[in-house]
């Protein structure tokens, strides 16, 4: 294996826990469409998709638009509160820049959330460059998030790993060439799909064990 030097992170259920306002927006919107909320199984199963796509199968004969506004007014007024860093996660983030690995962040979310989530923490001095939805023509799991994080970082393939928390994520970084590694503490990942023939490379059930499994490929 080609030694890493560049990590790749999700932002939403790997780096920052957004779940409650996701599954939250969600539970707003199904409630103003519908006149009543789904099964939280439901919503998970979307996480890692981008929003216009899921709304549009979820709400073929409505206005898009029109459902995507109502999804974002709850998560926009709500989104500064109800989001947190996973435990871990700053100081992985400062142990990588600390021992000069290039670091970004691939994510499906906006690009105003993002930053949002990155300031707030403090952690957006930790990413070398930022992918977003706003920054793509095909999202996760087409390996273009990723190749345009690459080409920003000049980075090849088989010296990056991608972290994330769902088969998005998963599927992304090999369709790219990069290895991949999953959280452990993943809403969206069901066991068979863990061990299964899209297996990532390595699963983490703490933040700082990607260290160990970058100071083993180094």
């Amino acid at each position: 294996m080609a030694v890493i030097n560049t990590v790749l992170l999700d932002f939403d259920g790997t780096v920052m826990d957004t779940n409650s306002v996701i599954i939250g927006s969600w539970q707003h919107t199904f409630r103003t469409i519908e006149g009543s909320e789904r099964q939280v199984e439901e919503i998970v199963k979307t996480f890692g998709e981008p929003l216009d796509r899921t709304m549009a199968a979820l709400f073929p004969d409505m206005d898009l638009d029109e459902a995507v506004s109502i999804y974002r007014s709850f998560h926009r007024d709500n989104f500064g509160e109800m989001i947190k860093l996973f435990p871990g996660v700053f100081e992985l983030l400062k142990s990588l820049k600390g021992q000069g690995y290039k670091v970004g962040l691939v994510t499906s979310r906006l690009k105003a959330t993002t930053m949002e989530g990155l300031e707030k923490y403090g952690i957006k001095e930790f990413f070398d460059t930022v992918v977003t939805a706003d920054d793509t023509s095909r999202h996760k799991p087409d390996p273009e998030p990723v190749n345009i994080a690459l080409n920003r970082l000049c980075s090849k393939p088989e010296e990056s790993i991608m972290l994330g928390d769902t088969m998005h994520d998963v599927l992304c970084a090999k369709a790219a060439g990069v290895k991949s590694a999953l959280v452990s503490w993943s809403l969206a990942v069901s066991e068979e799909e863990r061990a299964g023939e899209g297996a990532p490379d390595f699963i983490i059930d703490e933040a700082e064990e990607l260290m160990d499994i970058l100071s083993r490929n180094s």
